[in-house]
């Protein structure tokens, strides 16, 4: 597998992209790391669905605009987020990677136990730093990764299988409260085509989509060559 050089630690803040503003981090607790979503107490993460205060998430948002003066910020008109949404409520801090490298991100680059103790002591900066804003702990994981070579269907991309998303859901059980995001290169797939892929951990209440969209290879040039987006 040819892999592209990642940084080590993926830190989602307060300002991250609206996709994970509808995330929810509600689960039952249970233990177990398969995706037997048939199985309804398969997370130890307890969080209540609660509806969004649209208030405290207006305050919240204008604080993120920091000031803003071009009258851009905070978009207007926003729809109120799912019962349960993470953002803007916590700062969501997550170690990134692939477990079949080292090169793309701590995840992959440490041992279990030496990549939670690592990652606590970042949680425990933010938590420092802005003390009004609750850490989210989580470990976000390449689940689809955009290749170098071409692969059996030309879309270079290699897909994980899930054994290893098995592996990661595991670790996270390491720690209680912890969520996870399964991340998709799409390379010269789609988003549509690849859902599938992973949908039943999708279904999982700890469980969301990630997204890369500079390896979304519109025009078919080939991953790593130049940026595109979604």
């Amino acid at each position: 597998m040819k892999f592209p050089q990642l940084a080590g630690t993926l830190i989602l803040g307060f300002a991250a992209i609206s996709l994970f503003a509808n995330c929810n981090a509600d689960g039952k607790s249970g233990s177990g790391a398969s995706a037997d979503t048939s199985k309804k107490k398969t997370d130890s993460t307890v969080n209540i669905m609660k509806p969004v205060d649209r208030k405290l998430y207006d305050s919240l948002d204008k604080k993120l605009a920091n000031g803003d003066t071009t009258g851009r910020w905070p978009v207007k008109n926003q729809p109120t987020p799912l019962a349960g949404a993470i953002l803007p409520f916590k700062r969501i801090v997550v170690y990134y990677g692939n477990l079949h490298s080292k090169k793309m991100g701590a995840l992959g680059e440490y041992a279990p136990k030496e990549m939670w103790q690592r990652l606590n002591t970042e949680v425990k900066k933010w938590e420092k730093a802005d003390p009004t804003t609750p850490v989210q702990p989580g470990l976000h994981y390449i689940a689809a990764v955009a290749s170098g070579t071409a692969g059996k269907d030309g879309k270079y991309i290699n897909r994980m299988g899930n054994k290893q998303i098995d592996s990661v859901l595991k670790i996270s059980k390491m720690q209680p409260n912890t969520i996870v995001f399964l991340d998709l290169q799409v390379a010269l797939s789609t988003i549509k085509a690849e859902l599938p892929h992973i949908e039943k951990y999708l279904q999982l209440p700890y469980v969301h989509l990630g997204i890369d969209p500079e390896f979304s290879m519109k025009d078919g040039s080939l991953p790593g060559k130049k940026n595109w987006n979604l």
